[in-house]
């Protein structure tokens, strides 16, 4: 048997309580082990894409390599969403140089592949 548990650290102190008993197994009125576990892995969350994961498969699939400035540029122009990069500058050294269309499509693969777009 296999169970786990999710635990919300808070320093706040909680509205209300309520109480609920469930009882697993077998029988009326009792809920199935593997029905859970099921469920559970419906709502599992997918793995977060990491450019460096994108990075490796475009290498691996099309033999050359793509500077993550340009992934971010096709996931801004396809309007997917951005994380804030804790490295961010308010103002670049060079001016930024924009992916060829290979490149491009390339990237555009690889979001495909990890099921982004």
């Amino acid at each position: 048997m296999h169970v786990e548990t999710v635990v919300l650290l808070s320093h706040k102190k909680p509205d209300g309580h309520i109480n609920v008993k469930v009882e697993f197994g077998e029988g009326e009125g009792k809920v199935p082990l593997d029905n859970i576990a099921k469920r559970a892995e419906a709502y599992k969350p997918k793995e977060r894409v990491t450019y460096k994961m994108i990075k490796e498969y475009i290498e691996a699939k099309y033999g050359f390599k793509v500077h993550t400035a340009y992934i971010a540029e096709v996931k801004r122009n396809l309007g997917l969403p951005m994380y804030d990069a804790p490295n961010a500058v308010e103002e670049l050294k060079h001016p930024r140089k924009h992916p060829t269309a290979e490149k491009v499509e390339a990237i555009k693969d690889a979001l495909k592949h990890f099921e982004v777009i």
